[in-house]
């Protein structure tokens, strides 16, 4: 394609970036943090410092009366308690993600289901991770008892809130979680 002056433009998005160098700068249980040389498309050398980390599952536990059960959980990160939907990390290399979505349900709301179906999968902080959030709706539940572990899973508190509820609760700042409004926007914006 050329402009007005016979010049060349290249649309953005052509093109493949390419990686050049990883260097791991540190390495824990969580997450590892690489320094990463790229080259783009034209060329140029650039660096990021980026959090590689194995994902994470989340569950919305819907009840038939359109309520959400969702906890409010410490989190240490930004010093608040969080209303959010039940999450956590994939324990294990390769571990399945809708069984994963079954033990954090199970962990910290005390319900099992009998139907678990994929609703999205969220990028949280794509500008520094390349974590994955895939989220399900859980259905059919039952409680059975919860199995918290840890000190932040033991002080959290499990509520409901109604679906009809949502868009308040995001406008006035009382659930300001992403992965939390996004996935209970997407399934109001489906007919839910």
């Amino acid at each position: 394609m050329t402009g007005e002056q016979g010049l060349a433009i290249v649309a953005p998005g052509s093109g493949q970036f390419e990686l050049r160098s990883t260097d791991t700068l540190y390495s824990g249980p969580i997450f590892r943090l690489v320094d990463e040389l790229y080259a783009s498309p034209r060329g140029e050398e650039f660096r990021r410092q980026i959090v590689r980390h194995d994902g994470a599952v989340a569950v919305v536990p819907l009840h038939e009366d359109r309520s959400v059960t969702v906890i409010r959980q410490y989190r240490a990160s930004v010093g608040e308690r969080l209303l959010e939907i039940p999450a956590g990390l994939i324990d294990h290399p390769g571990e399945d993600l809708a069984d994963a979505a079954r033990r954090e349900l199970r962990e910290e709301t005390g319900y099992v289901c009998g139907q678990l179906d994929y609703l999205c999968t969220y990028l949280p902080a794509p500008g520094i991770t390349d974590e994955r959030v895939t989220i399900f709706v859980a259905r059919q539940l039952r409680s059975v008892g919860d199995e918290r572990h840890g000190p932040e899973e033991d002080d959290l508190v499990v509520s409901q809130i109604s679906l009809d509820d949502v868009l308040d609760a995001i406008r006035d700042g009382s659930m300001i979680d992403g992965k939390t409004a996004y996935a209970l926007a997407l399934l109001l914006a489906q007919g839910e």
